[in-house]
């Protein structure tokens, strides 16, 4: 089983830089997508249809803003919208999906980068979401938590860690979070296979940043203790460029 996380920066935008045809090429069992920017309307759903997906969309009531979406080639069990908190319910930062005996969730995680209001929310975000993912695992035992986390966990995850460390996504508190996370259960796969550095999921537009990979790596596919066993590979997607992000895949043992 193959499972992408995207944050597609705007997925209409993405559609007209050929995601449609790159998603026919790598056909991923499971696509989670994060900042859609869209509604379900807005959205030319019929095209993802064609390849055979099911399409379930949460977007924030802001229109533009935020918003994710799931794509499943299997028709899931159950789907659930949000994750029960309105402040960010609001903002269409959650989605999940229940396919059997495997739980997929695909989250985008606030960014603090403009400003100390948003960076208080995002850490309430943090110890919200641990709280979540917790009690999520006790019932949802093999659980995938994939998205845009906006967080570098380490040194190795980020171009500049010196110049960078007093910047949102690579605060003290949030890595410590990350590694609190990671610790509690979860396993980040792609450090699981890959332990080498420059490799990134995110460049700023710019100063030709990603042409020099001065990068970022902020999405994750993490996986709870019970799908170890199951882990087969993982790996980033450097070369697809619908968004300022790239790809992140996860395969798993069916």
């Amino acid at each position: 089983m193959k499972i992408i996380t995207y944050n597609v920066n705007g997925i209409r935008s993405a559609i007209d830089k050929g995601l449609i045809t790159w998603l026919m090429r790598e056909k991923p069992d499971i696509l989670c997508l994060q900042e859609t920017k869209a509604q379900p309307d807005q959205i030319p759903e019929d095209e993802f249809n064609a390849l055979g997906y099911h399409c379930h969309w949460f977007s924030a009531q802001k229109k533009g803003y935020s918003g994710v979406g799931l794509l499943s080639l299997r028709k899931p069990d159950q789907i659930t919208y949000g994750m029960g908190i309105d402040r960010y319910d609001e903002e269409g930062r959650l989605i999940r999906a229940d396919f059997g005996e495997l739980t997929v969730v695909s989250a985008y995680h606030p960014s603090g980068t403009t400003g100390q209001e948003r960076q208080d929310f995002k850490m309430e975000w943090l110890e919200d979401f641990y709280d979540y993912a917790h009690e999520l695992v006790e019932s949802c035992p093999n659980l995938v938590l994939s998205g845009d986390y906006n967080i570098c966990h380490r040194a190795i995850d980020i171009h500049d860690p010196v110049r960078n460390a007093k910047n949102s996504g690579f605060l003290p508190e949030e890595r410590e979070w990350m590694e609190d996370f990671l610790n509690s259960g979860f396993t980040d796969t792609f450090r699981y296979f890959n332990k080498n550095p420059h490799h990134y999921t995110w460049w700023s537009y710019r100063a030709g940043a990603r042409k020099r990979n001065l990068g970022w790596r902020i999405d994750y596919n993490m996986t709870s203790r019970a799908l170890k066993p199951k882990l087969m590979n993982a790996w980033i997607l450097p070369e697809a460029v619908h968004s300022d992000h790239c790809p992140a895949v996860l395969e798993l043992e069916d």
